[in-house]
């Protein structure tokens, strides 16, 4: 493979990088609008939505596999192309988690038991840690990938807030019960996108450094 092809694969991949997180960031904040609308159509589309995300994933992983076989990448680049193909990982499940969403909003068919604050904060946060997680791999920015791993301490005190809550309203009324749990859910999966763009973030700070700090300080 020539240099300039080489280069080019490589351009490539930081660009299907890029569509891949604009994708999943749309996922999220549809899954958000689907539940704060009770918009069951925008829950539909929501989850397939997913399928053109799993279809990137392929492409990516492909062009990944392709740089990694035929060229032989070595050091910074070498970092760059097998980060790719961890984080394109999380990135997919991050779109399998909105669908997640959008399938309990689908089911929702009473008024909310409570005001929806909490929940769209942590779509909010989760969507901003996405694109900041995304942005400091390709712009290899070791301080904005630091602050998207502090920034999953806001999504865990959000869920532990509306977990809280939520239990709280069950117990005080037992028909709130089967809201409270769905609602629950939907918190524990946007907290889970916290963890994947933290995951994102992880595999930034390795590809500017050498150094993974998820291996370093627990179990990725």
């Amino acid at each position: 493979m020539s240099k300039s092809k080489y280069t080019g694969q490589l351009d490539r991949l930081t660009k299907l990088l890029l569509e891949m997180g604009k994708l999943i960031q749309t996922s999220i904040a549809m899954a958000s609008t689907a539940l704060k609308e009770q918009n069951k159509e925008l829950a539909k589309e929501t989850i397939e939505f997913d399928h053109e995300i799993n279809s990137m994933e392929k492409d990516i992983e492909e062009l990944c596999l392709k740089l990694l076989l035929q060229q032989q990448p070595i050091s910074k680049d070498l970092r760059f192309v097998s980060s790719a193909l961890k984080m394109i990982t999380d990135m997919e499940r991050i779109g399998d988690q909105s669908a997640d969403i959008a399938e309990i909003s689908m089911h929702i068919n009473k008024p909310f038991i409570k005001q929806l604050e909490h929940i769209p904060q942590m779509a909010e946060v989760s969507i901003k840690m996405v694109t900041d997680s995304i942005n400091a791999f390709i712009d290899s920015d070791l301080a904005l990938a630091n602050k998207v791993i502090a920034e999953d301490d806001t999504v865990d005190d959000l869920f532990t807030i509306i977990k809280n809550d939520l239990i709280e309203m069950i117990s005080q009324n037992a028909e709130n019960g089967e809201q409270a749990i769905d609602l629950i859910m939907i918190a524990k999966y946007l907290e889970r996108i916290g963890d994947h763009a933290t995951n994102i973030a992880e595999w930034a700070v390795y590809s500017i450094t050498g150094s993974h700090p998820g291996k370093e300080n627990h179990a990725s």
